[in-house]
């Protein structure tokens, strides 16, 4: 048996803000939030997790100070309106004070959640500024992937972060184009429409890992897709599985990003059990595995604790996860349900870690 107090291992766990899902859960409030945010992290902590990833970018806004994009409304109610002091900061310092890594999540695209009047939008929004880039489709809207300046917009965004704030990481999960955006009429999801929309992604991804390197080489990227690429039936180099297909269904063409090593690391959102006969568990880590052998792109396993199926094995999961050789660690969705203990999740866990484990890239520095 290996000892767990040796390990170098990745272990993150998911700090939703959209409609509020982890934190903040009192809106224009800075005592109350700042406690709020230090109980989040003793509780991590205190179960040996090592990295966090804090949704600072939900909606074409930010939780922290920007020239370029307006104060989100999950701090105050109300977009725009400064939430008495900066919160990214804030959490960044509280996070290094414990060791942890601090790893800043956006959403490159998404402006709204639900409804489409560009005029509820802070005036500053540049989707209000600029509603040439929008595109609205299911009742939200989008920043429409193929506009260049969409990409220069995100990418300044990026840069603005990693000047002014001391984070590990920047984060994208798996909204890129929406679920079940259409082709237009007589398009082939392998036609050229289909095949502009998933290169306008890889140019947002070429572009972001451009300027990180260029500007902060440490600070690592990352995305988080769907997790499953193609299905076997559809292309022989795909999973064995029966899912919608990320790869098709959102444009997200992720074996390109490990092939030309853009991302430093894969998190793939593995959001089934290990007793689910279409989309099974250990089959995906395994196909994942295989995926990043040998490319130098670390992978970190997503997982649903927010599931109870999920959360009821996830021990089981994470000793999965150490059997397979290019699995560097875990990422766990989301706070809120270890915070509630969902399921005997918080004795799982201490179990699991029981030991303090090393960051992969410390590590690697050392």
């Amino acid at each position: 048996m290996y000892n767990r107090c040796t390990l170098v291992e990745f272990r993150g766990v998911w700090i939703a803000s959209v409609y509020n899902i982890d934190w903040p859960k009192t809106l224009d409030n800075p005592e109350a939030q700042k406690q709020e945010f230090i109980e989040i992290l003793d509780k991590l902590q205190s179960l040996n997790i090592n990295a966090i990833f804090v949704q600072i970018r939900p909606t074409s806004d930010a939780l922290y100070k920007s020239y370029i994009n307006p104060w989100s409304k999950y701090l105050t109610g109300e977009q725009g309106k400064y939430p008495g002091y900066d919160p990214l900061q804030f959490m960044i310092e509280e996070t290094h004070k414990r060791d942890m890594e601090f790893h800043a999540w956006l959403n490159p695209y998404r402006i709204t959640t639900q409804g489409t009047d560009l005029n509820e939008l802070a005036p500053n929004n540049p989707a209000r500024i600029k509603p040439e880039w929008v595109l609205e489709f299911n009742n939200a809207l989008f920043y429409d992937p193929e506009n260049p300046e969409v990409i220069e917009y995100v990418a300044i965004t990026v840069y603005e972060i990693i000047k002014k704030y001391d984070v590990d990481g920047i984060h994208f999960d798996d909204y890129f184009y929406p679920y079940d955006y259409p082709l237009p009429e007589g398009e082939d999801r392998e036609g050229e429409v289909a095949n502009n929309r998933r290169e306008a992604v890889n140019n947002l991804i070429r572009t972001i890992y451009k300027v990180i390197k260029s500007t902060k080489p440490s600070v690592q990227f990352g995305v988080s897709p769907y997790g499953v690429w193609k299905n076997k039936s559809s292309d022989l180099i795909g999973s064995e599985s029966n899912s919608l297909e990320s790869y098709y269904d959102l444009y997200m063409d992720t074996l390109t990003w490990i092939d030309e090593h853009i991302v430093d690391y894969i998190a793939p959102q593995i959001y089934w059990s290990t007793d689910n006969n279409d989309i099974n568990y250990e089959v995906m880590v395994s196909w994942w595995n295989d995926v990043v052998k040998d490319s130098g792109v670390r992978l970190y396993i997503g997982q649903n604790i927010n599931d109870l199926d999920i959360a009821s094995e996830i021990y089981k999961q994470i000793e999965i996860n150490r059997e397979y050789e290019y699995v560097s660690g875990n990422i766990l969705f989301s706070a809120r349900d270890i915070m509630n203990d969902n399921d005997n999740i918080v004795m799982q866990l201490k179990e699991a870690y029981n030991c303090k484990a090393i960051l992969p890239t410390k590590f690697n520095d050392n």
